[in-house]
């Protein structure tokens, strides 16, 4: 048992040092991901990223997308009606990302829509995306 407990917390930590670290240079961008949904980082300035699971971009202005994988609720599509999942793109620009400043994408759905926010490292709202597209993203 405490073998199985060991190799569980080292698993844990690995996944953790995989993670690649934040650069000074750049802006650091973390995904809070919401209880029944997968936010996933897409795009930098229509560039395609290789890891999803962040965003790290220079300084300045760029826009970022991001594929939500959410659920909308029965009561939202009507009586009777169980819940499905619902995918859909979001673009959010911000003009001033700071050099070694970590900031925080938060996304959901309201119903069919979906939203996203970027908190800067004092918890202010900075900016709000756009839906792009929803359906097979």
């Amino acid at each position: 048992m405490r073998l199985l407990l060991i190799v569980l917390l080292l698993n844990l930590g690995g996944c953790a040092l995989l993670m690649p670290r934040h650069d000074p240079n750049q802006a650091w961008i973390d995904l809070d991901q919401q209880g029944g949904q997968q936010l996933q980082a897409s795009k930098v300035d229509n560039q395609t990223l290789s890891d999803t699971r962040f965003f790290q971009v220079s300084p300045g202005r760029h826009e970022l997308e991001m594929r939500l994988e959410f659920e909308v609720g029965g009561h939202d599509i009507g009586q009777g009606t169980t819940s499905y999942r619902r995918t859909c793109l979001l673009k959010l620009a911000y003009g001033d990302f700071a050099a070694g400043a970590r900031y925080q994408l938060e996304a959901g759905g309201i119903g069919f829509r979906p939203w996203a926010r970027l908190y800067d490292e004092s918890n202010r709202e900075v900016a709000k995306a756009q839906e792009s597209r929803c359906g097979d993203v």
